[in-house]
């Protein structure tokens, strides 16, 4: 087993796998450099393509005795035009142009849309994007089967390209058949999170629940503007939420992406949901070794903020530069974090405990952290709502989550702040306190005459039932006499 410590940053590091990555030599070096979750990205690739790559993350499980979050990201609804007789047209500003049902190959004065949904939810004056935004047509005339548009913004549009419509909610399903067998395969394979794109209302997260049937936790990617019509509905639902600004960007103008942003993050911090800033986060390093100083303010921003988690997309899946982006974000946030304000920046956003007593020993731990002088907070947890309601408070001190279940270590992955531990269930109140206390000098988590803080549930192994909070001190001889204690990782 390889020694590696827990990491210092709070904010967790998600890393994409594709071309660039997919060596386990290189999935390897991302995670030295400090990934600490793996997102596999489902619109591209084949299944053993995918399971290859989940082999090779649940082997360095192993080698490092450290549970690792893999997040599976499906590809949800793709909109997209038809084909042109000559593979591609270029509008022109002030021109028609019609979208229809006919399946023949397009021109410049009309294409195919093969979307009765989109025909059923415009209304003229309602735009829609092409090619990412890149073409803008106007709406000027709807039936069942034709769209007369104005051209608004002109430009060369090709084969397939992509369709946006932002200005209303288009009752496509949430899942697509690709998505349905991409979920279940995500499954099968035991990923820790399933990503669902384009929601648009709460209902869209129903169907992805029902059919993971326990398994994993759902994250909600808010990518469309009126999703953030019904966030709070829509957190409600999921397990966590995904910032991902690329089509958020695409659909909204490029200004109005920041301050939502900042609600959305806010939003599910005040909720206690785990949140990922994601999408060009260090865009440049898919080229280049080094990023701009654009990109280092924007990572920096998300840390500010509080993100759970920010993300690298093609930066480490397709990118020349993989371990230096992660190193990289690495650095940025390591930065971010010891600035004297930044925990004062992080509490800008106030997140008031439910009137629970879990809730209360949650807020009552962070409080007595720097009171006390807390190295670590200990958490025994099964479910790990505990550690979540924990996170939630941003305590100045990491978060030691201990738990008897793989899956739950593996989902916290994505929580800020936690480093998670498979470990045997405690019986007694004295074998709390001791394996606390062994744990958190195993892990390098405290040091002799520390102070540790404690939180757990009576009787112990019940899930949601956290009732003790306990302040105790390091001896310093706690690992004496003692082998190393099995992670059991699955």
């Amino acid at each position: 087993m390889t020694r590696l410590s827990p990491r210092s940053r709070k904010v967790r590091i998600l890393a994409t796998l594709g071309p660039a990555s997919e060596s386990a030599e290189m999935i390897r070096a991302l995670f030295v450099a400090g990934a600490d979750a793996f997102r596999v990205n489902m619109s591209h690739g084949a299944h053993e393509d995918h399971a290859a790559r989940i082999a090779t993350i649940r082997e360095l499980e192993k080698e490092f005795s450290r549970p690792t979050t893999i997040l599976a990201d499906l590809q949800g609804p793709k909109l997209r035009v038809g084909t042109f007789e000559k593979g591609l047209v270029v509008l022109e500003t002030g021109a028609a142009f019609v979208l229809d049902r006919d399946d023949t190959p397009g021109t410049v004065e009309r294409v195919n849309l093969p979307h009765p949904e989109i025909y059923a939810a415009l209304v003229p004056e309602t735009r829609l994007l092409l090619d990412d935004g890149k073409l803008v047509l106007r709406v000027k005339a709807v039936t069942d089967t034709r769209i007369d548009t104005i051209v608004e913004i002109g430009g060369t549009l090709s084969n397939r390209k992509g369709v946006n419509v932002p200005d209303v909610v288009v009752p496509v399903p949430a899942l697509t058949d690709k998505d349905r067998r991409d979920l279940s395969f995500a499954v099968d394979q035991g990923c820790d999170w399933i990503a669902l794109s384009f929601v648009q209302r709460p209902e869209d997260l129903a169907e992805a629940r029902k059919l993971m049937g326990g398994h994993g936790a759902l994250m909600a990617k808010i990518e469309k503007p009126s999703a953030v019509q019904r966030l709070e509905e829509i957190i409600e639902m999921a397990d966590g939420v995904m910032v991902a600004r690329g089509d958020l960007g695409v659909e909204l103008p490029p200004q109005a992406v920041p301050p939502l942003q900042k609600q959305i993050v806010a939003t599910a911090r005040r909720m206690g949901r785990p949140v990922v800033v994601a999408t060009q986060m260090l865009e440049s390093m898919i080229k280049a070794p080094t990023p701009t100083r654009a990109e280092v303010s924007d990572v920096a921003t998300a840390v500010y903020d509080g993100a759970d988690a920010i993300m690298l997309s093609a930066e480490t899946a397709a990118g020349d530069w993989p371990v230096e982006a992660v190193s990289m974000m690495d650095s940025i946030a390591h930065s971010v974090e010891r600035d004297p304000g930044y925990f004062a920046r992080l509490h800008f956003t106030e997140t008031r405990p439910d009137p629970t007593t879990a809730d209360a020993l949650a807020e009552a731990a962070a409080g007595i952290v720097p009171v006390v002088g807390a190295s670590v907070i200990t958490c025994f947890t099964s479910s790990g709502s505990t550690v979540r309601r924990v996170a939630r408070e941003r305590p100045s001190a990491p978060i030691l989550a201990l738990t008897p279940r793989s899956d739950t270590a593996r989902k916290l992955g994505l929580t800020w702040g936690v480093h998670a531990i498979r470990t045997k269930d405690i019986g007694t109140f004295e074998e709390m306190i001791g394996k606390a206390r062994r744990m958190a000098l195993r892990h390098d988590m405290t040091v002799k005459g520390g102070k540790i803080v404690v939180l757990a549930g009576v009787p112990f192994g019940t899930p949601g039932s956290t009732n003790v909070l306990h302040v105790a001190t390091v001896r310093g001889d706690e690992l004496k006499g003692r082998d190393e204690e099995p992670t059991m990782l699955a």
